[in-house]
């Protein structure tokens, strides 16, 4: 049987039990971000994908640079909305959590399909 699955959903669980309890009362925002790591969690197990490994690079200069940028606004952009929509800061850290999680799914299911393509 596969277990990469109830892993993954683990994972989800987990993370989103740990948002429940600690971070946000509210069980809409946990169960959300559960699905996300869930997901997230599910395409890093099943295939090989290095966690903290480099898996876009760019040989020109320019678009090293745009790539920083780019970058630079994914890591703050969570926190500007999050202050801004957030109750006196209330949702932030749950909501960078999402953010983050997000990011990681979009990564690693791209990851997976260019994986999946290069099998077939």
């Amino acid at each position: 049987m596969d277990r990469n699955l109830p892993l993954a959903v683990l994972c989800g669980l987990l993370v989103g039990l740990s948002i429940y309890w600690f971070l946000s009362p509210d069980w809409f925002i946990a169960m959300g971000i559960a699905a996300v790591y869930a997901g997230a969690g599910y395409f890093y197990l099943a295939f090989d994908i290095p966690l903290l490994g480099s898996a876009i690079q760019f040989d020109d200069r320019i678009d090293r640079f745009g790539y920083a940028i780019g970058l630079f606004g994914l890591s703050v952009s969570p926190i500007a909305f999050a202050q801004y929509y957030g109750q006196q800061g209330a949702t932030t850290l749950p909501f960078v959590i999402l953010f983050i999680g997000v990011i990681a799914f979009l990564l690693f299911t791209s990851k997976a399909r260019q994986q999946s393509e290069h099998i077939h």
